[in-house]
């Protein structure tokens, strides 16, 4: 009987031939924390009375979810990070560095088959380069510091099969969401989503991960993708480490096995409060917006910020826009490109490379009763910092052409 990705990565770092449902406890090959999860992990760490992490070349933490510090208390946990990074001779990436499911890859820190751990629940975004990584708590993450092991119960996985191509105005952002909203919220929980086929293999890797990033938000413990060509050719442009793919075997067993054909897919628009209330454009077309965002661990990367500012060019904004980079290196190419004069041009604000206003700490906290478009993975209540506002999620494309407009629009309108 054959293996998925996820069975065969698990039997690989347990050193145990393992199958769906068997628990192991696995080496690690990469552990991260980012300033929302970090300083309870410390605490947990020194309250098992360790005195040194496992390998300090495999661990990284990163002050994304609020850079700059809007808060004293904020300060002084990240005072608090700065310190034991220090200490403990770790990777350490402060405000303006990036968006950590950015950095972990952009830098070259995971690989085509590893096993990684994150204090943050869309860890699961490196899967699109073929790497099992997956979210979890403060204290596994200590133990994971301490041990450089984890326990792990080997998830079954749904096998989504994406036949066709999308049609121009149509992105990764939208098949993800078109996936959410037919499977719903837990329609994969605790599985490894796997994603294959044409669609797939026709996106380039920046897109791959922002189908991957939103696994968690079916309910996925992760969200796989075989290494190809062009998956490789990246992975040797962002990183120095040697690497082996993994692959599904034909007779692999799955839970479950989903086919689409996404050839005839509309934009899509996750409407408040969950992720997996979508619909197409057209249903919410005209719904007035008073703020929009790009950016986030989902949508702030280049290819985003292209797609951005191929609308945005030569126009301006009724809404308000607030554009955050995912990395320092991706404003500074998006620098070199004019994307910034143009967004700037257009009237939007461009704020430090981060998670922006997406966790609702800073940036941009709506106000009470205003509907905001963000291209983030979440719009539960309260999400941004305001419970009484509404968010909607979309692709950098239909967040650009619904500020042009101060309402939820038609990014197709705008195709250049």
């Amino acid at each position: 009987m054959g293996k998925t990705i996820a069975e065969k990565i698990l039997s690989q770092k347990s050193g145990k031939d393992v199958k769906a449902n068997d628990i192991v406890v696995a080496d690690l090959d990469f552990i991260m924390g980012q300033d929302g999860t970090s300083p309870l992990a410390i605490k947990a760490f020194q309250e098992m009375q360790a005195q040194r992490v496992f390998d300090p070349a495999r661990i990284a933490m990163v002050i994304d979810h609020s850079a700059p510090s809007p808060l004293e208390g904020v300060s002084e946990l990240h005072r608090q990070m700065r310190s034991f990074a220090g200490e403990q001779g770790i990777c350490f990436y402060d405000i303006g560095d990036g968006v950590c499911h950015q950095l972990m890859p952009e830098q070259g820190h995971v690989v085509p088959g590893n096993l990684v751990i994150g204090a943050d629940s869309h860890t699961c975004t490196y899967g699109a380069i073929n790497v099992f990584s997956t979210g979890v708590g403060s204290t596994d993450l200590a133990a994971g510091l301490i041990s450089g092991k984890l326990w792990f119960k080997v998830p079954e996985t749904f096998k989504f099969v994406l036949n066709g191509q999308l049609p121009a105005g149509v992105y990764s952002k939208d098949l993800i969401l078109h996936l959410i909203g037919d499977i719903t919220a837990d329609g994969a929980t605790y599985m490894a989503a796997e994603y294959v086929g044409e669609a797939i293999a026709d996106l380039s890797v920046e897109a791959r991960f922002t189908i991957s990033n939103m696994a968690i938000e079916m309910g996925a413990k992760a969200g796989l993708m075989e290494a190809d060509l062009k998956t490789m050719d990246w992975v040797k442009q962002h990183s120095t480490k040697s690497f082996t793919v993994v692959k599904a075997d034909a007779d692999a067993v799955y839970a479950r096995v989903k086919e689409y054909d996404v050839s005839c897919l509309d934009p899509q628009v996750a409407k408040p409060h969950t992720v997996d209330n979508v619909s197409p454009i057209g249903e919410v077309a005209g719904i007035p917006i008073q703020q929009g965002v790009i950016g986030t661990c989902t949508n702030g990367r280049m290819e985003d910020l292209r797609i951005a500012a191929g609308i945005l060019q030569g126009r301006k904004v009724k809404s308000r826009l607030i554009i955050a980079p995912s990395s320092r290196q991706v404003m500074l190419q998006a620098i070199r490109e004019g994307l910034i004069e143009i967004f700037l041009e257009s009237g939007a604000a461009v704020v430090t490379p981060g998670c922006g206003p997406c966790v609702g700490t800073h940036n941009g906290v709506p106000s009470d009763g205003e509907n905001v478009i963000s291209t983030a993975n979440r719009n539960f209540k309260g999400r941004m910092g305001n419970n009484r506002a509404f968010v909607y999620l979309g692709s950098p494309a239909t967040v650009a052409a619904s500020v042009i407009k101060g309402e939820i629009s038609d990014p197709r309108e705008y195709l250049r």
